[in-house]
This record gives C-alpha cells, structure tokens and sequence, in this order.
C-alpha cells in the first residue's frame, strides 16, 4: 500500500515537472528568445520556437516518471503503466528530434536563395519524408523500450518494404533521383539547362520529377532518376555559350582572299565586347572536297540572349564576305563533254 508520504512525493515530481517545463518555457520565450533575436541568423530563433513545445513534454514526462517509481501498484497496472510512460519518454525524445532534424534540413536547402527559387515545392516533400523515417525509428525505440517484441515487427515491415520497393522501384529511383539532385544542385529554378534531347528553362523541381519549359513553348516533365542516368549540361552556369561553324569558301578564293576572310572573322569578334567574348577561333582548317574550310567558333557572354546575337553575328559575316567579294561553295560536279565509243564499233577503214 502506498502512505500519505508516497503520494506527496509523486504528487510533487508531478507537478514540479510540470512547473519546470513552464519555467523553461518562459525562459525560452524570454532570455533565450532576446538572445536569438541578437544574431544575425534566424534559424536559431525558429528552432527556439520549434523546441519550446517538445521540452516542456519531455521534462513533464519526466516528471510523472519519477513520481510515478515512488508508488507502488498491482502487478498488471505497474507493467502497463511502466510501458505507457517509456512510451511517452520515448515519443517526446522523438518528437524533439523530429522537429530539430526538419528545421536544420529545411535551413539547409533554404540556405543562399528562397525556396521556391531554388527548389520549387519539394522541399516540404523532402522534409516530410525525413519526418516519418525519424517518427517510424522513434516509434519502435518506444515500443522496444516498453518490453514488446519488435523482431516480429521488423521482420514484416522488411518483408512488406522489400514488396513494395520492388513494386514501385521507378518512383523509389525518381525520390531518390530528386534527393541527389538536392545534395549536388546542378542547376536551380530558371536555369537552362540540356539533357538527352531536351533543351530548355527549369520551371519545377519535385521530389519525383522536374519540369522543364523547352525553346519551344512546350512543357516537358522529366523523372528525376534521368539526372543519374545522363550527362546534364547546364548553360546558365556557364561563362559563355559557344558556337562553332565551319564556312566553305570556292577553290577559286586566292590566298590573300582566304586571310582577309579570317581578318574579318576576328575583326568582328573585337568588334563587338559587349556580346562576345575576346576568346575565339578563326583558321583556314582544311581542303574539303568542295571547298575550302574556315573554322570560326567564338563565345557569346553570359546573360545574353542567344538567337538575335548568334543572328546579328552571321548577318555581319554574309555582309562583309559579300562586300569582299568572298563567295561561299556548293557541292558541283564536272560534266563529261563527247561520247564513249560504241562498244564493237569498227575504227577507220
């Protein structure tokens, strides 16, 4: 049986653990709260706020834990009460950590630009995952801790896990795809960017897929598990887009010719800083079969719209190759003039 004096000293851990957890929470909103306003990052103000709720539990929790060992119960009540308050220990603890491992990874991949910038709706999705993982774990801590046998469990949860991975094994690879793309970042929302056969603007990135606007007006989504599987190039990253040609010139073109030809070429290039970049290529490469070649490759600079520059360029080529009397060759050929003789024909009598 339990005396006058058991029950005050269950009562008071009791309640001085539920005092306690308002006397942390106070602190909490009040010097802990002026301390974080003073950084210059936010993040510790909202894991301060995130935490408030889950250590107030944890230290009532606490509280009703040691109160509760100062009593004694019938056998059948002390074992479910003994499970039920490992469980609540258990689900507080997790409950702290779920909150702290969200808010960190949430900041993380705020971190540098906003959300919806960086990776449009999929960092809710992402930090929901990592949610359930972390309750699912603290779930069966809690339950190992209150005496059951969680062997069974996990045995079936693994056997159940391993069915529907290999039933949605496609999706598993798009999430798991999606969780690269967030570790690595190989391009952010208005990139644009390349990949197989698509050219085009990141418009979305989710956990499963990513959508791409391509220079055609089209909406493509792509499967997340495409950005492991292929080479992605990403051209707003870059410094410069180059853009390579080759010119064919007439056998006919005289060697002084073929030098103001490549004069013009890089007089062009330095002609225009603005658009290009000083690094450029023009060389006589080789004696085709129809013509002679001219490679020409130069760099338009970043930012700038590609099609009207890459236009304005050529324009400029055909202009000054017309006004330099430069022609450019087509595939000819030579007529054979006369006839064969006939077969059997007699020659001269």
């Amino acid at each position: 049986m339990n005396g006058a004096e058991d029950w005050f000293m269950a009562l008071a851990f009791a309640i001085g653990g539920w005092l306690l957890g308002q006397l942390v929470l106070r602190i909490s909103h009040g010097l802990l709260g002026r301390w974080a306003a003073r950084t210059t990052s936010g993040t510790d103000d909202l894991l301060l706020r995130d935490l408030r709720s889950p250590l107030v539990l944890i230290i009532t929790v606490l509280g009703l834990f040691l109160g509760y060992q100062h009593l004694n119960w019938p056998e059948k009540a002390d074992l479910w009460m003994a499970r039920v308050l490992h469980v609540a220990v258990a689900a507080s603890f997790t409950w702290l950590i779920a909150r702290t491992v969200t808010r960190l990874l949430g900041e993380y991949l705020h971190r540098g630009r906003a959300a919806e910038e960086r990776h449009g709706s999929a960092i809710p999705a992402l930090t929901g995952v990592v949610n359930v993982l972390i309750w699912g774990l603290g779930m069966v801590v809690a339950l190992s801790n209150a005496g059951y046998d969680v062997g069974a469990l996990l045995a079936g949860i693994g056997i159940g896990g391993l069915a529907m991975a290999m039933a949605a094994k496609d999706t598993l690879a798009n999430i798991f795809g999606g969780i690269t793309v967030f570790a690595d970042k190989p391009f952010k929302i208005g990139d644009r960017v390349v990949l197989d056969d698509f050219d085009g603007t990141v418009m979305e990135v989710g956990m499963r897929s990513t959508r791409i606007r391509t220079l055609d007006g089209a909406i493509v989504v792509i499967p997340n598990q495409k950005f492991t599987e292929s080479v992605l190039t990403n051209i707003t990253a870059g410094t410069s887009r180059r853009i390579r040609h080759e010119f064919g010139l007439e056998y006919s073109t005289s060697p002084e010719k073929l030098r103001e030809a490549i004069a013009i070429l890089e007089g062009i290039v330095s002609a225009h800083p603005d658009l290009l970049t000083p690094e450029h290529v023009a060389s006589f490469t080789t004696f085709g079969d129809y013509s002679l070649i001219i490679l020409f490759v130069y760099h338009i600079r970043q930012g700038r719209d590609i099609g009207p520059i890459q236009t304005r360029i050529h324009l400029e080529v055909l202009e000054r190759f017309t006004a330099a009397g430069l022609s450019f060759a087509f595939p000819t050929s030579v007529e054979l003039q006369g006839r064969l003789p006939q077969s059997g024909a007699k020659e001269g009598t």
